[in-house]
């Protein structure tokens, strides 16, 4: 972004605003999607909801033939207000609204179980509708040998998956139609072992059902400054397929109908679509320590708190700048730990706007409302300025509670 678009969108839009890259998003999709299926033609996509549910988003995932992954029937909500079919939509999540489950099975969505307290919903949704198909998928808990204990779906070792199991020989409408699992570590390694570990369950069940899902959790592309924060390898959108696909290609070779391959990417998608514009709006020094406040928070670019630097450009727009060394960037709230970006070489001066890149993961859905609302978010399009969310008021926030 120069800084003659920079100027011309804060006088227009304000001194803090994301800017929103869908075709950026759009070409992510395609590109993650093609890496898949010239390997193993029988693959999709469920974009995970709850990483950036911006409806323009979600309905290029929908044109894109792709699914509506959603842990929750605010975002089964939105799917369907944007016109998503009901059948291509997949309800993941440990927590699920009774009849909002219901509703979405009637219409032929896909509801994955998580836990043994939904076996009991199941069989009274099956008892209520005798004559429909009821599509059902099993989360599945395994080791992956990542470290961690998983808090999703059921272990396959235990009397409560049995049970959800069995769910399908004791109810006819109930139609077994996914084997899917979820693990948030992003390693490559890890991707490895859940594809080992779900073709071993299936052929020990000796079930092949419509669709295997392996849930979410890849990187997504980023700037080389924000690589070298991790400290494992960020893998290719082509390295993760070459993972996984093969393993299927050569495991379902002999098979007449081959299972849907399916992944759950957010950030690998979203991650690298969005920037966050914030004015400079005081810079002080605190016994040696130089510190810029910006019109921003923390809250606003990386509310999981991962304690990474994004990356940034500075445009001059103030001031005379300075240079500094070591200067960190902190935040509109009164929490100490607010800070944007830790550790800032360069000019900087009173009325630049600083520009954070890789922010469209999870930045729109966990911001809190706290201290100020949240900021507008435009696209660029054509020398066109599109709102796409225009900025929160007080009465927004307001609203519910009783004055």
């Amino acid at each position: 972004m120069t800084g003659i678009q920079v100027r011309e969108l804060t006088e227009k839009i304000g001194d803090a605003f994301y800017v929103l890259e869908s075709i950026r998003f759009r070409q992510n999709f395609n590109e993650l999607k093609s890496e898949f299926t010239r390997i193993y033609p029988n693959f999709n996509i469920a974009y995970s909801y709850k990483t950036n549910y911006i409806p323009k988003l979600c309905k290029i995932v929908d044109e894109l033939g792709g699914f509506a992954e959603v842990v929750s029937d605010m975002e089964m909500e939105i799917a369907l207000r944007i016109g998503v079919d009901p059948k291509k939509i997949i309800w993941n999540g440990p927590f699920k609204n009774e009849k909002k489950v219901e509703q979405l099975l009637v219409m032929g969505g896909t509801v994955n179980i998580d836990s043994a307290y939904e076996i009991d919903l199941l069989k009274e949704i099956a008892r209520k509708h005798p004559d429909r198909r009821l599509n059902i998928g099993i989360r599945c808990n395994f080791d992956i040998n990542d470290g961690i204990v998983s808090r999703f779906g059921f272990d396959i070792e235990s009397e409560d998956f049995d049970k959800a199991f069995s769910l399908f020989s004791e109810r006819s409408n109930l139609y077994l139609i996914c084997m899917q699992c979820h693990f948030a570590t992003r390693r490559l390694d890890t991707w490895k072992s859940r594809v080992k570990g779900m073709l071993a369950l299936i052929d020990k069940l000796g079930v092949v059902p419509e669709r295997i899902d392996l849930g979410g959790g890849l990187f997504g592309k980023m700037a080389d400054s924000l690589k070298a924060q991790f400290d494992s390898e960020i893998p290719t959108y082509k390295q993760y397929a070459e993972a996984v696909a093969p393993v299927f290609a050569e495991h379902f070779k002999s098979a007449g109908n081959k299972p849907m391959l399916l992944i759950e990417p957010g950030s690998a998608l979203a991650g690298d679509c969005m920037r966050f514009c914030a004015k400079v709006v005081n810079i002080k020094e605190v016994r040696g320590k130089a510190i810029a406040t910006l019109l921003g928070s923390i809250y606003n670019i990386n509310p999981t708190l991962n304690k990474k630097n994004p990356p940034i450009e500075v445009i001059p727009m103030g001031e005379e700048q300075k240079e500094y060394t070591d200067l960190d960037f902190g935040g509109f709230t009164c929490i100490e730990s607010d800070y944007l970006y830790r550790h800032y070489d360069g000019k900087l001066a009173k009325g630049d706007v600083v520009v954070f890149g890789n922010v469209g993961s999870y930045s729109v859905v966990l911001k809190p409302p706290f201290i100020l609302p949240n900021f507008p978010i435009i696209e660029i399009s054509e020398g066109q300025v599109e709102i796409i969310k225009r900025g929160e008021t007080f009465d927004d926030l307001f609203s519910t509670f009783a004055f």
